[in-house]
């Protein structure tokens, strides 16, 4: 038993690339595809680091979070930039449910007749 009281702690960031550990040649290929996703292209990387901020929040992963909001600030991102960013990630997570509403109204409706 752990003395751990939650499963998220900050410094695990720190230890992304330990992974490694348990499947060198996978985790190898995912760094070199993350490092290049993450290079100028198409969209600059200051663009990506936005788009990554707001992903982290539409699945919700707390190190992502930690790290593209120190990414993204670090590339002149302001507070408010940020926030519209997370905001957009919220819109479109709940369209997400809401949508899927669809599905339940025609399963009403089958199930009614």
């Amino acid at each position: 038993m752990t003395n751990r009281p939650h499963y998220y702690h900050a410094e695990d960031l720190a230890k992304f690339g330990e992974i490694s550990q348990f499947q060198a040649a996978l985790a190898e290929k995912f760094f070199a595809y993350y490092g290049e996703v993450f290079q100028d292209g198409a969209l600059s990387a200051r663009e990506k680091s936005l788009i990554a901020l707001a992903v982290a929040h539409a699945v919700q992963c707390p190190y992502c979070i930690d790290a593209y909001s120190t990414d993204a600030f670090s590339k002149g991102w302001s507070e408010a930039q940020m926030m519209e960013a997370v905001h957009v990630a919220a819109a479109i997570r709940g369209g997400a449910s809401l949508v899927h509403g669809v599905q339940m109204m025609n399963k009403v409706k089958e199930i009614s007749m």
